[in-house]
């Protein structure tokens, strides 16, 4: 059987960013276990729940799936979870992510084991910043000289204040493409098209929600191969 491993933020996921490819690998018989850095269950960005932001039929499913999925709601922790177990590792966005996943010493060694090995790693939005601090097995960056795409700064121009809060009060950390590009990765949004998703060998990337839909459909016809 197939098996995946999502790898969610306990400090604000994007619920579509999590929910679009769960329910598209599940639909296709994948085996999911969710993992968070503490084994705490991962908390949603309620910007992703306000029918405001989102629409009204998303934030209405994507809170449910939140509130009923067993898998979001018993998750284990990074540290307990095993690359070689998994054809495919799963990092939704969303900003939480900068301040517990993509910080996780565990998610970027599961990040490393899968495309060392043989998976396929999924990385969505905000998560894309993992791939400015996870390094190889010889200590390179592994987004050196790979094409990817993620969350671009004119739009988190537009999320942020001048002194660089959020609506929540925090001060983004750092800004996802200037730290992917610094360590070596060949960054295009594609901010010209309404999705943007990369694929470059074991490593897919997604731009942000728009994007969800594309990038759940690529990972599962990569896993059907």
């Amino acid at each position: 059987m197939t098996e995946a491993l999502f790898v969610v933020s306990e400090n604000g996921y994007w619920g579509e960013e999590c929910t679009e490819p769960l329910e598209t690998l599940s639909e296709a018989g994948v085996e999911i276990t969710v993992a968070t850095p503490s084994g705490g269950p991962p908390q949603i960005d309620e910007q992703s729940i306000d029918p405001d932001q989102v629409g009204e039929e998303t934030a209405s499913h994507v809170l449910d799936v939140h509130e009923s999925d067993d898998r979001l709601n018993d998750p284990i922790p990074t540290a307990r979870a095993d690359a070689e177990l998994y054809d495919a590792v799963v990092y939704p966005g969303g900003h939480g992510t900068e301040w517990d996943v993509n910080q996780d010493s565990d998610a970027r060694r599961l990040l490393r084991e899968t495309i060392e090995g043989d998976g396929t790693a999924l990385v969505v939005c905000h998560a894309v910043g993992i791939l400015a601090f996870a390094r190889d097995s010889h200590g390179a960056f592994i987004v050196t000289g790979r094409d990817v795409t993620g969350f671009p700064n004119e739009w988190e121009e537009d999320t942020v204040d001048e002194d660089g809060r959020l609506p929540d009060g925090r001060k983004l950390p750092y800004w996802v493409e200037d730290e992917v590009i610094a360590a070596g990765g060949n960054w295009d949004a594609e901010l010209e098209s309404e999705a943007s998703v990369t694929v470059d060998g074991d490593l897919i990337t997604a731009r942000g929600p728009e994007s969800s839909t594309a990038a759940a459909e690529t990972l599962r016809e990569k896993l059907d191969r």
